[in-house]
């Protein structure tokens, strides 16, 4: 069955990159569960962020998950360095992989957790032959590309959707949620069957990291 309780996952891309070891103590003191990396190329995605060399940081520090997040066309190619530089689990885009059931296979080939995104203009129907081989799939609740987007309420709808349909197909697959995730719609996104939230400007934005992540998990039970 899914996750028994709601997994956090801060995203790093929102933190004080001066002192990244400084702002993945703050995620580990406020009980988060995985470290959300999201990796952008400039060309999948209108910005670019980091590689593999950060992420390898970034897992020097902490023993929570590294929960990599590929938004980058031909991932393929870079898949193998994010394992290695200490991602436990890596998403690729359904958009972005011509040939996803090798692309997801490739993943677990080399001992990850394999994952797919969509974007919110794709249908949940591309996943359809997908699914069973999946550990988690998250759902954009915003464009990506940049942070501090506000959620879109349709997304709700989708989240309940996929709920319904990993049910049937895959019910130890994550149903992750990325974009625009505050104290104010948490609930109603795992209401709706969502198992981890992706917080990346609501969290370490906050004046009190900790306190955000304590509401959120409290309204979230």
């Amino acid at each position: 069955m899914p996750a028994p309780s709601t997994l956090l996952a801060p995203s790093i891309l929102s933190a004080d990159f001066t002192r990244l070891e400084h702002s993945i103590a703050i995620a580990t003191k406020a009980g988060a569960d995985w470290i959300h990396c999201d990796i952008m190329d400039g060309n999948f995605v209108p910005n670019i962020t980091f590689g593999p060399v950060i992420v390898g940081a970034i897992a020097a520090c902490t023993p929570m998950i590294i929960d990599t997040h590929l938004m980058i066309a031909d991932p393929d190619r870079f898949i193998e360095d994010f394992v290695k530089a200490g991602s436990h689990q890596i998403t690729v885009h359904q958009e972005a992989c011509p040939h996803l059931h090798r692309t997801i296979q490739f993943i677990k080939s080399l001992g990850a957790k394999a994952g797919v995104s969509i974007n919110p203009g794709t249908s949940l129907s591309t996943l359809d032959s997908i699914l069973p081989d999946l550990d988690l799939v998250l759902l954009m609740s915003v464009n990506p590309g940049f942070g501090g987007q506000k959620f879109i309420p349709s997304s709700i709808g989708k989240i309940q959707k996929l709920h319904e349909i990993r049910l049937q197909t895959n019910p130890q697959m994550i149903i992750a949620i990325d974009g625009g995730i505050t104290e104010e719609n948490a609930q109603e996104v795992v209401s709706a069957g969502a198992d981890a939230l992706i917080a990346g400007t609501a969290f370490f934005k906050s004046a009190d990291p900790a306190s955000t992540a304590a509401k959120i998990r409290a309204m979230t039970k």
